[in-house]
Parts: C-alpha cells; sequence; structure tokens
C-alpha cells in the first residue's frame, strides 16, 4: 500500500493577503481619494476645535449638566475638552492621510451617531454629564453622517471602477490580469486607428522655358 504524505494545510485567506497589494502603495499623497479623505478630517477636525475653544472661553463648569450657549449649541467644561481632543485627532488623520484617515473617519462617525443616541436617552434625566440637548443631538448626527460619507467615499461600494485602490486590494488576481492585458490592448487600439495621411507640401514654383526669356 502506497505511504500517504500529508501535506501542509495552507490558509486561503492567508494566501490572498500574502498576494494582496497594500492599500498604501496605490494610494499616493496626490490621489483623489487621499485627498477626500484629507479634507473631511481637516474640517470636521476644525469645527470641532473650533467649538471646543470657544466652550473653554466661557469658563463652564466641566460636569454642569445646565451648561452654556456656543454657536447655538449647548456646552460645559467636559464636553469643550472632548471636541477639542477629537478635533485634534482627525487633524492627525488629516497629516497622514491615506487609508488611516479613511478608517478614522468612519470610526468617529459612527461614534458620533452612536453618541447622539445615548445622549438622546439622557436628555430628561438627572445623569447628562455633556449637557447636551436636542441641538446636540443633532448636531452629533450630521457630523456623524458627514464623517461616514468621508470615509466611506470611493471605498465601500458594489460599483468600484476596476482603476480603484481599493478594488485592486479587495481582487489581486483581477487586477494583475487587467494590468497584464492593458499593453496589448492599447497597442490593438493602436492598430486599429488609421494611419494619418502626410499633409503635402507646397509643389515646386512655375518654371520658365529659355525660348520664353524675351
Amino acid at each position: 500500500m502506497a505511504a500517504h504524505v500529508p501535506l501542509p494545510k495552507t490558509s486561503r485567506n492567508a494566501k490572498t493577503s500574502r498576494n494582496a497589494p497594500l492599500l498604501d502603495e496605490h494610494l499616493p499623497v496626490d490621489h483623489r481619494l487621499n485627498q477626500v479623505y484629507r479634507v473631511g478630517a481637516g474640517l470636521m477636525g476644525l469645527v470641532l476645535l473650533a467649538f471646543g475653544i470657544l466652550g473653554l472661553i466661557d469658563e463652564v463648569g466641566f460636569f454642569d449638566t445646565d451648561g452654556d450657549t456656543v454657536a447655538g449649541l449647548n456646552t460645559n467644561g467636559a464636553l469643550s475638552v472632548l471636541s477639542i481632543c477629537i478635533g485634534l485627532l482627525l487633524f492627525v488623520g488629516m497629516v497622514i492621510g491615506g487609508n488611516f484617515a479613511s478608517t478614522l473617519n468612519m470610526v468617529l462617525g459612527i461614534a458620533f451617531i452612536l453618541s447622539g443616541f445615548i445622549n438622546l436617552a439622557l436628555i430628561d434625566t438627572t445623569f447628562n454629564p455633556l449637557a447636551f440637548e436636542i441641538q446636540n443631538v443633532l448636531f452629533s448626527f450630521v457630523v456623524g453622517v458627514l464623517l461616514m460619507f468621508f470615509g466611506m467615499y470611493g471605498r465601500v461600494s458594489s460599483t468600484l471602477p476596476h482603476d480603484n485602490p481599493y478594488w485592486k486590494a479587495r481582487h489581486p488576481d483581477r487586477a494583475a490580469q487587467a494590468q497584464a492585458q492593458a499593453p496589448a490592448q492599447a497597442q490593438a487600439q493602436a492598430q486599429e486607428q488609421p494611419a494619418r495621411p502626410a499633409e503635402p507640401g507646397p509643389g515646386p514654383g512655375p518654371t520658365l522655358d529659355k525660348g520664353q526669356g524675351s
């Protein structure tokens, strides 16, 4: 009876992750998606930073449940400090950019939406450490949706173009096959185009016969 040699078990996921390109390799600094992630993080970070600084200037109590109004929103010291910290974190994401900024925008977007629901339930209770009012809840929802939009843009969709870096990372085999076929397709298209006819140059000028000299 022939002996069966056990073969080492290989994980398909490990093979895919080993061959898959890194997202950062296909997302250069000047890439359009990278600019969207940077701008989104920077804008939201600036809004939160300004809101937190204005809240600290008013010297509201740290856990004052009554709070004070800043730019139409209720706030206290704890909410102001938290807004400054999140704003600075978004600025870090803006500086780093790339996949980090995209993921940070999505995570913080989900956190803002959850915060809106949680603080909505705490508005009419005695435990309201961030002095939330209904306008704060709506603001939290708006910021959360915007952050998720900036983070998911060009990344989470079933109809991503094949030149998208995230599509290439999820489909390394198809991306490599398309890249290998690209030169052949470009050469075929060049052969199909008819060659431009050469533009006629200026013709020879009129000549005089020797017998017509006089």
